[in-house]
């Protein structure tokens, strides 16, 4: 019999999020705070109400993808192009502070006599690992937010952007390097042959996609409904070429076909038309299958206190790594503490590697639990303290485009809650 249940399913979660949402900005928090508790909540994790589902991972899959295309399309790419050199050192100085805090925490706690790993890599690979997994980023926490802010496009938030795309990269490599000494069948060859590849597929389907559109479009009235399915079926292409040909992640093609979209006269109208539909829909289901996704198993003493210095140290790291890396290319003293606190976040990310490298025998079942907290933690937090900081230092948001769609400034008050 079939079960209609996912719809009981999503009207929980859009009331539950908006709910929350509203609760948590009563008290000064970024709305998305609010989506990431209601999945926790409702989840297995507390009340057990919502299990995860293959239609809820599938849609809060396409929800990320939405909000990556958006922010692509919200990224100046000029201001973009200046931060390049930048976005590399911070993501760099980024990947190897937490690299190495990590591997110098499960070095004291993964021994003899207070870890018992059952993972069947030497304890020198299991501990580089958890300095791997703390180097993930999930900047779609942060995009929400800055978003929520009206911050998006600032300098800063533009370094975060392109920091957190490079992170990616450097991620991937991170974590081919460390699993390929696991797995002899994994060659760090072909996965930097695969990377080179897909920035060459972006500039030439990008290239190619710029010039039909424009062409296309330009001859057309303005507000049609067909440029944004053609956009939505560009961004859907990249994110499954980048995933599925390339092995970079999904996001990262959806990401580069916004900014490819926002160098188009249409992406105004564009714009406003997805800004609704990943707030209404798409955006709560991703954050709250977050929540989801939290189920603590049972740990000791040794296993806690493993759990709190790692999560301080995921903290820490990052804010250093990434503002070190900002300061060395003279971001100021507060731009510095943006980028570092919006790095924070390692959201689902970290769980897909935490998941890939248990099962290749490079973390031990034990480990998984503070994992988990570190998630959790810095995917609350990370909202949390990114208010506060985008306060300090005077306003530096971009001049917003004039050419913007008619409608797309009731919809910013929509999402504000006006």
């Amino acid at each position: 019999m079939e079960t209609y249940k996912f719809l009981l399913d999503l009207c929980l979660i859009l009331l539950s999020t908006k709910v929350l949402g509203l609760l948590t900005r009563k008290f000064s928090m970024p709305q998305v705070v609010g989506a990431l508790l209601a999945g926790v909540i409702l989840g297995p994790g507390i009340l057990g109400i919502i299990t995860p589902t293959d239609f809820i991972s599938d849609t809060a899959e396409v929800g990320v993808i939405v909000l990556m295309f958006c922010a692509g399309m919200e990224t100046d790419v000029q201001e973009l192009k200046k931060s390049g050199k930048s976005a590399l050192i911070i993501a760099l100085i980024g990947v190897l502070v937490p690299l190495v805090g990590g591997y110098a925490v499960a070095a004291f706690f993964n021994r003899p006599g207070m870890l018992e790993s059952d993972a069947s890599s030497s304890l020198f690979l299991q501990n580089v690992f958890i300095g791997v997994i703390l180097t993930a980023t999930s900047v779609s926490i942060t995009v929400e937010t800055l978003k929520e802010l009206g911050k998006l496009k600032t300098r800063s938030g533009n370094a975060i952007l392109g920091a957190a795309v490079i992170d990616d990269i450097l991620g991937i490599i991170a974590l081919t390097l460390i699993t390929s000494m696991a797995d002899e069948s994994v060659k760090i060859s072909i996965v930097l042959l695969k990377i080179v590849g897909f920035f060459i597929f972006v500039a030439i389907a990008g290239f190619i996609f710029y010039k039909f559109f424009s062409k296309w479009s330009a001859g057309e009235g303005v507000g049609l409904q067909r440029h944004v399915i053609v956009s939505f079926v560009f961004c859907l292409f990249m994110s499954y070429a980048a995933e599925q040909f390339f092995g970079v992640a999904d996001i990262t093609g959806a990401y580069f076909a916004g900014l490819i979209i926002s160098m188009t006269q249409r992406e105004p109208y564009i714009a406003s038309r997805f800004d609704v539909l990943s707030y209404t829909y798409l955006s709560p289901i991703f954050f709250a299958s977050i929540g989801l996704k939290v189920s603590l198993p049972e740990m000791n003493s040794t296993i806690v206190a493993f759990a709190v210095v790692l999560t301080i140290v995921a903290i820490l790291t990052k804010v250093v790594g990434c503002g070190l890396g900002a300061k060395l290319c003279h971001y100021k003293n507060y731009q510095a503490l943006r980028i570092g606190v919006g790095m924070i976040s390692r959201g689902e990310v970290a769980l897909i590697v935490a998941s890939k490298g248990e099962s290749l025998g490079l973390m031990s079942t034990a480990v998984m639990g503070p994992v988990v907290i570190v998630v959790i933690l810095t995917t609350i937090i990370a909202p949390i303290l990114l208010k506060p900081v985008f306060k300090r230092g005077p306003e530096t948001t971009l001049d917003p485009n004039v050419d913007i769609a008619k409608n797309y400034e009731a919809i910013s008050k929509f999402r504000e809650g006006k």
